[in-house]
């Protein structure tokens, strides 16, 4: 089996992973969790069957995370997603629109990580 798992560096691990769990449906893996001095260093996180990882980084930044990868998460429903995402704390970049044989909008997380979230027509 050949498969991606994104790594994504934040500044706090434990506000990301609220944020995904929240705002996008997250699940953590309890087993892959790493804390050093009760904060979270690194977690393991899944959507489904659409996994990655998130790692506390101080130095991360987030324009540089905006500007060097974006996910898309396919799902059955990117409308009701979407608008999960953006009451649970995300920025709308693109609203939820039909274009280019997908049903799809961009929203930036607190870290400013962008996900597209869209399904194809």
């Amino acid at each position: 089996m050949t498969k991606i798992s994104p790594w994504l560096s934040v500044t706090d691990a434990g506000a990301a992973v609220r944020f995904y769990e929240d705002g996008l449906g997250a699940i953590e893996s309890e087993a892959d969790r790493f804390e050093e001095g009760g904060t979270l260093i690194v977690a393991h996180l899944a959507i489904d069957d659409a996994d990655f990882w998130v790692q506390a980084d101080p130095s991360a930044n987030p324009e540089v995370a905006a500007d060097s990868i974006r996910m898309i998460l396919s799902v059955d429903d990117p409308d009701a997603l979407f608008a999960r995402a953006v009451a649970a704390g995300a920025t709308e970049v693109a609203p939820v629109s039909d274009g280019h044989g997908w049903r799809i909008g961009r929203i930036a997380d607190p870290a400013g990580h962008h996900w597209e979230i869209g399904k194809p027509l």
